[in-house]
């Protein structure tokens, strides 16, 4: 680790089959203060035969000091350093020759947030992109630019109206810019749940999951 590459040294934790046999890959982004080997749980619950799936690890299990709504500024070195944790992770899901279009990216809280930016900044058609509670990282007001075309990727974001860290409005400018995208989006908004990962979620995760697989 290094103080301007803080997550250099950070494991990237694997399940499933490996990627040489692998139909298709997950690869799953934990929250603020968790592990990657908790998404890596999480996944038991929508996982398929023939699927490599990957969890990288931040540093303190923080990928970021300060909230998603703070500045870009005020959140470097770390969030850099995450992104390209996330590309080392990405690369990883790929190992075994799989095409981008066969890896479905999800992100819990800031973990959302991270491969919700990671996306927007290189767009690509990936097999689907999932943020549960999350949205595009920058401070009130900013405006994003991101330009490109993902293809008619899968896109879901599940968010409650009382969440106390994902703003709706945040929410919403989230959904508008991977429209312009030209992602395929599904927004669930919920009513009265907190902050969380939800049923329907992951319902969402085993129907999507199975057609990457079977693409």
């Amino acid at each position: 680790m290094s103080g301007a590459d803080p997550h250099a040294d950070q494991p990237i934790r694997t399940a499933g089959v490996s990627p040489e046999d692998a139909d298709a890959a997950v690869v799953l982004v934990h929250g603020r203060g968790a592990r990657a080997d908790g998404m890596l749980h999480l996944a038991q619950e929508f996982a398929r035969e023939g699927v490599h799936y990957v969890a990288p690890q931040a540093q303190r299990g923080t990928w970021y000091p300060n909230r998603f709504l703070a500045s870009i500024e005020a959140n470097q070195p770390h969030l850099d350093s995450a992104l390209v944790h996330l590309d080392r992770a990405v690369e990883a899901a790929q190992s075994g020759g799989l095409p981008a279009e066969k890896v479905l990216l999800v992100g819990f809280s800031q973990g959302a947030c991270l491969v919700s930016h990671f996306v927007a900044r290189d767009p690509k058609r990936y097999g689907g992109l999932t943020l549960l509670s999350g949205g595009l990282i920058g401070e009130e007001g900013t405006a994003f630019d991101f330009t490109g075309d993902v293809g008619g990727m899968p896109f879901f974001l599940g968010v409650s109206d009382d969440d106390p860290h994902i703003p709706m409005s945040r929410a919403e400018g989230t959904v508008a810019v991977f429209e312009e995208l030209n992602a395929d989006v599904r927004f669930d908004r919920y009513h009265g749940r907190g902050h969380g990962i939800f049923t329907e979620e992951i319902e969402y995760l085993g129907d999507v999951l199975d057609d990457v697989v079977d693409e």
